[in-house]
């Protein structure tokens, strides 16, 4: 009789913990007309997504140049460490996003030609499907962005481009773009934007540099966005970074920066994941 007891109490447990577990799905697309093409993304719920009616808040996480969806997934690891943090408390549950911009051209952005659009396809189809497709609460303080590297890059600027659509903003070892103007042309030609006029590339430069938008941010948005930017003392992108956070203080707008030890590596942004779920997760509780 006990012996019975034991295993029923075993099994229960073992059903108990395997229902503790979200899911990823890594092979998702949705066709996109503004591009002309399928277009990949993956997606983690949270442990209880199958199991409860209600809506969650939403993190977008994006990848860096070189990867796919699959890269938070894969190397990453984001299912063990959302799973860890929701379930150790840290970090409220909540649905992550995470699209494929390696296909075509890379990059989240619209090219300087206009011929290429993804940061419309970003916001006019992607955020909608999937808004639509599964239980994720709309509202802009329910909305989280972050991505690494080229990603944090793309977090930058969806979020200086939209603040009226996210809460809290993560960049982690971000591309900053060109310093300067005097760089513009440079940098942009060793992402493949040849042929551009000067005035195509001014007008660039001030839309996807994040030291120009800083520069320009008006008073009533600096507030409007949660900002935590982290980047490794090692990092060869350290510079861009620690030039952008001395801006934002003199710009007077209110972000948490963080430094350490460590490179431009997976090590270092799987320790970064998890500081970024609290963070998000202050707002996510309305702290």
């Amino acid at each position: 009789m006990m012996r019975n007891f034991f295993t029923l109490l075993f099994l229960g447990l073992s059903a108990s913990l395997f229902a503790q577990t979200g899911k990823v799905f890594d092979k998702l697309s949705l066709k996109s007309e503004i591009l002309n093409m399928d277009r990949n993304y993956a997606i983690y719920l949270p442990p209880d997504y199958e199991t409860s009616e209600r809506s969650y808040p939403v993190l977008y996480l994006l990848h860096g140049a070189g990867d796919d969806q699959t890269g938070w997934v894969q190397f990453g690891e984001v299912l063990r460490i959302a799973d860890e943090a929701i379930l150790n408390g840290s970090a409220t549950a909540m649905i992550i996003v995470m699209p494929d911009a390696n296909t075509g051209q890379r990059g989240y952005f619209n090219n300087i030609k206009g011929d290429w659009r993804y940061e419309d396809f970003f916001f006019s189809e992607l955020m909608p499907h999937v808004e639509k497709k599964y239980r994720i609460k709309s509202e802009k303080r329910y909305r989280a962005i972050a991505g690494l590297s080229m990603g944090g890059g793309g977090t930058f600027m969806y979020a200086m481009h939209h603040p009226e659509l996210f809460s809290s903003a993560c960049p982690l070892s971000a591309a900053m773009g060109p310093v300067t103007k005097a760089d513009a042309r440079k940098y942009y030609e060793r992402w493949g934007e040849t042929g551009a006029t000067d005035e195509e590339i001014e007008a660039y430069y001030q839309k996807y540099s994040a030291l120009a938008l800083i520069e320009s941010m008006p008073e009533d948005q600096k507030n409007a966005v949660r900002w935590f930017i982290d980047c490794g003392d090692d990092d060869f992108l350290f510079e861009g970074n620690s030039l952008v956070h001395i801006a934002m203080r003199k710009k007077g707008i209110p972000h948490e920066f963080r430094i350490r030890q460590g490179g431009h590596t997976w090590t270092y942004w799987r320790e970064s994941l998890p500081v970024v779920l609290s963070f998000i997760s202050d707002a996510f509780h309305q702290y």
